[in-house]
């Protein structure tokens, strides 16, 4: 069954000189439990294409349906409800605060949508491995540990697609397999969706398909035999 599907999704941007064509025409069906993979050069549209469906920009034109309802555009508090109940994010750049523990962390995203549960966090945090880290402040432990908080704060509110914007590109190539991997077992315990930007070709062989773009275009799909 589609989770998303994008018909004919454009974002241009008018300039003084140009018109810049982010994305032109972008056609995209996603199923339930997927794991896609974007990849292209920089201004390929990439991260355009993660922020339309994230509902924090707004296409120029074409049409997006989530679990068969059109995606609400143009209307600050109907897609901020949207995002909130419906996806997950996470940053290159870890976005932790500094002084709330690793549990503390997860707890403030817990209670800014449906409410704090100490043992759900728990669980996440054993999921992606830092069960021994929960007292812990962000400081005080490395780079991909800290990611991993960030996957597990992402999972707190039960996304149906989680989106990950050059996740890895801080850390080096050996925690950056070790964060996919925690990743792909959390995503398939929880049943997520998951679409990732990157400009890593060694990652796809942690997606399902990968979706390779060019200036506004999709020029390939294709599916990944893992």
């Amino acid at each position: 069954m589609s989770l998303v599907e994008i018909s004919d999704m454009k974002r241009h941007y008018v300039m003084p000189s140009e018109t810049v064509k982010a994305l032109d025409g972008i056609d995209l069906n996603i199923d339930k439990g997927e794991r896609i993979i974007l990849l292209g050069p920089s201004g390929s549209g990439k991260t355009t294409l993660l922020n339309c469906v994230a509902a924090l920009d707004n296409p120029t034109a074409g049409k997006y349906t989530f679990e068969g309802h059109e995606v609400p555009r143009g209307h600050s508090e109907k897609m901020t409800s949207f995002r909130r109940e419906n996806i997950g994010y996470v940053f290159q750049f870890f976005n932790l605060l500094q002084d709330l523990t690793v549990l503390e962390n997860i707890l403030l995203i817990q209670e800014l949508s449906d409410g704090r549960d100490k043992n759900r966090a728990l669980e996440l945090l054993k999921l992606v491995g830092l069960e021994g880290e929960v007292d812990r402040f962000p400081g005080e432990i490395s780079g991909g540990q800290q990611q991993r908080v960030a996957i597990a704060r992402s999972l707190a509110k039960s996304p149906k697609l989680l989106l990950g914007d050059e996740l890895t590109g801080n850390l080096d190539s050996a925690t950056s397999t070790k964060v996919m991997e925690v990743l792909v077992k959390a995503c398939e315990a929880e049943e997520i969706t998951v679409i990732m930007v990157t400009h890593d070709e060694s990652l796809a062989k942690y997606a399902t398909r990968v979706v390779r773009l060019d200036s506004g275009k999709i020029i390939s799909d294709e599916k990944v035999n893992n």
